[in-house]
């Protein structure tokens, strides 16, 4: 048998640093965190070749006395804990003291560092846990530390770290983090030499979040805040439109930790699960405060893991608060017919010519009386026709022009008569007024109108369908899409689900009976769930063997094919099975009921497709199907102006 000895402490140490320095990012992790804990309101990160040769860290915060330096690179020091009670209500960041052990021990590192009522400052240097230096030096308040060469004393564990350009991507990540977790600390990061990040420190999360994800996700965030069971949660969510297919912008921090947790991703994802698309994951960024007692910290060494106290009033608070905050908005994506900014400007250098008069003639406004007549004039005879005549198109449904279109003449100078009727108003002047100048449109407030709303819905102007599957709603400045199939499957999904909430079940029977054959999987879900079935409305009895007879199915399904549902719903129930029934049922028979939706390619009249539009305009979530695809998208007037020239800005 081999002597047991103890090991010396710089195997000790290097040791520990595996369980905390797992790769440059780990190093700039600590270190950060030690500058937030000191005070420091200003941090800056420099890193060369993704921080495996050079790491550089300096802030503004309290700093290092000097007689405390040595101690403080000695392991389990530290300023954070006393005895092991205040383990239970640590509020820092660090507090193990073991990082600037661990760092040292593999990395060459010298600390800069001045405290305010000294006069100069200290520069020390360690190297791979040996002390090599301690002098005098100027300094301004705050601490730097310089790490060079991590791991240069392991190279077995320097030759796992990946290149440089990964280990950068890892750092950059995490400073992102960090910048998120404290908005009130301005951190700025260099890599190589190049300014990658910078933040103000001004609190605003909102300004943080335009600087790190950029426009597009600060425009399309809703602001969120809400206390439950001692649990306050405040932040942003994002629209479903900025789903991504990743669970990598799902931000949450905990008492100012930025932590991972499948608990706290699955609340939030059950709150988005309504609203987002099959394998699509949310935006957000939500900081949660707990009472100290109620989360454990000291589960990892890299901190980076929680231990909650009471896992399902967490749960229960996120996911009720989060859908709460989801529920009322309106989500209809905006799509955008803008090419490729380059191309546009390489094909498209000015309007074309009959945009250059129109725009002529608004110029034409602000000139003296009788020369702006001369130009109309002159106008006039160049372009045949009155092009500015108003067009507008009958709408079956929405006869308000009606009188004053009979008592116009029906003309038609643009569009064959066949295709559609149209009246042209019969110029009595020579006179052309200058189009409105179209704007940009700004975000959708929370105060804006909304399509599906009763206020707005004698305002619809409904043009038709498309491809046999999707109808064209005017409202307002904006051209409205709505999917048939995707809207008809949500409608019949929320309404099983209210029925089956409510306890409104109704059968269809079927004569003759359908017999099926149910293999012992099968035969094990139907002994499981039968009750369940019962209660939706289906009566199966044993038919001799493996037989069964069905007489009667939910009456919402019925007229689809009905074994091929039974059989598609013992599917996928035999992916839970053990489970408790009632929710699962319910959202799988729900599921199967959207089988009788109206397909797409599918000719509906309008009044079928009004009357649609009516039950959308029940539901809780009519924005998206029971698979998260939109039931219905938009098109602003300024993107359409574009695509037709009529605006070059």
């Amino acid at each position: 048998m081999a002597e047991i000895q103890v090991l010396d402490q710089n195997t000790i140490n290097q040791i520990a640093a595996g369980e905390v320095i797992e790769r440059p990012a780990s190093i700039v992790k600590e270190l950060l965190e030690n500058a937030i804990d000191a005070g420091a309101t200003a941090v800056t990160v420099e890193i060369k070749e993704g921080g495996i040769s050079f790491i550089r860290i300096t802030d503004n915060g309290c700093g290092i006395p000097k007689e405390q330096i040595s101690l403080a690179f000695q392991r389990h020091s530290t300023s954070k804990i006393r005895n092991a009670a205040d383990l239970a209500t640590v509020h820092s960041l660090g507090f193990r003291g073991e990082a600037l052990s661990s760092i040292a021990s593999i990395a060459q590192v010298e600390l800069i560092t001045k405290v305010p009522e000294a006069l100069t400052g200290v520069s020390y240097r360690i190297e791979g846990g040996e002390e090599k230096s301690m002098e005098d030096i100027g300094a301004p308040e705050g601490t730097t530390f310089l790490i060079r060469n991590v791991f240069f004393n392991t190279p077995v564990r320097r030759k796992f770290l990946k290149t440089p350009m990964t280990e950068g991507s890892y750092i950059n990540e995490l400073v992102e983090r960090m910048a998120l977790s404290h908005p009130e600390v301005s951190i700025r990061y260099i890599s190589n030499g190049q300014n990658k990040l910078y933040t103000m420190g001004n609190g605003k999360v909102k300004d943080l979040i335009y600087t790190i994800f950029g426009r597009e996700m600060a425009s399309n965030v809703i602001p969120v805040s809400f206390q439950k069971d001692g649990i306050s949660v405040e932040g942003f969510l994002g629209k479903p439109v900025i789903a991504r297919g990743n669970r990598g912008f799902e931000n949450y921090f905990i008492n100012g930790r930025y932590v991972r947790s499948s608990l706290i991703y699955k609340a939030i994802e059950m709150a988005y699960k309504p609203f987002m698309m099959q394998h699509r994951y949310p935006f957000t960024v939500l900081y949660m405060t707990l009472d100290s007692d109620d989360v454990d910290v000291n589960v990892h060494p890299a901190k980076m893991e929680l231990r909650f106290k009471n896992e399902i009033v967490l749960y229960d608070a996120l996911v009720q608060g989060i859908t709460s905050a989801l529920d009322g908005k309106e989500f209809i994506p905006e799509v955008s017919l803008e090419q490729d900014k380059k191309e546009e400007r390489s094909v498209f250098k000015a309007p074309e010519p009959f945009e250059k008069k129109r725009m002529e003639m608004q110029q034409d406004e602000k000139k003296p009386v009788a020369e702006k007549k001369a130009n109309v004039h002159s106008f006039v005879l160049r372009e045949k026709g009155d092009y500015s005549a108003e067009i507008p198109i009958r709408n079956r449904f929405n006869p308000t022009n009606s009188v004053r279109e009979e008592t116009e003449k029906k003309e038609s100078h643009f569009l064959p008569k066949d295709h559609v009727e149209t009246t042209v108003s019969k110029p009595a002047a020579v006179v052309v007024e200058p189009e409105k100048k179209s704007e940009k449109p700004m975000q959708m407030s929370l105060f804006e109108e909304k399509l599906l709303s009763k206020d707005s819905r004698p305002r619809h102007r409904l043009i038709g369908q498309l491809f046999d599957t999707y109808w064209l709603i005017q409202f307002e400045d904006k051209l409205f899409i709505m999917d048939q199939h995707a809207a008809h499957e949500k409608v019949l999904y929320e309404h099983t689900m209210k029925g089956l909430r409510e306890h409104k079940f109704h059968s269809q029977m079927i004569s003759p009976p359908i017999i099926i054959s149910l293999g012992r999987r099968e035969e094990d879900i139907l002994r499981h769930y039968h009750s369940s079935f019962k209660q939706l409305g289906y009566e199966i009895e044993p038919f001799g063997g493996r037989e069964y007879a069905i007489s009667a199915v939910p009456a919402n399904i019925f007229g689809i094919p009905e074994k091929d549902v039974l059989m598609e719903l013992f599917a996928q129930l035999g992916e839970d099975l053990g489970n408790e029934p009632s929710e699962l049922i319910m959202e799988k028979i729900a599921s199967i009921s959207c089988k009788a939706a109206v397909k797409g390619n599918h000719a509906m009249s309008f009044q079928e497709a009004d009357a649609l539009i009516d039950q959308l305009m029940t539901l809780e979530n009519p924005y998206a199907c029971p698979h998260g695809r939109p039931t219905i998208i938009s098109m602003s007037k300024y993107e359409i102006e574009k695509k037709f020239k009529r605006i070059v800005t």
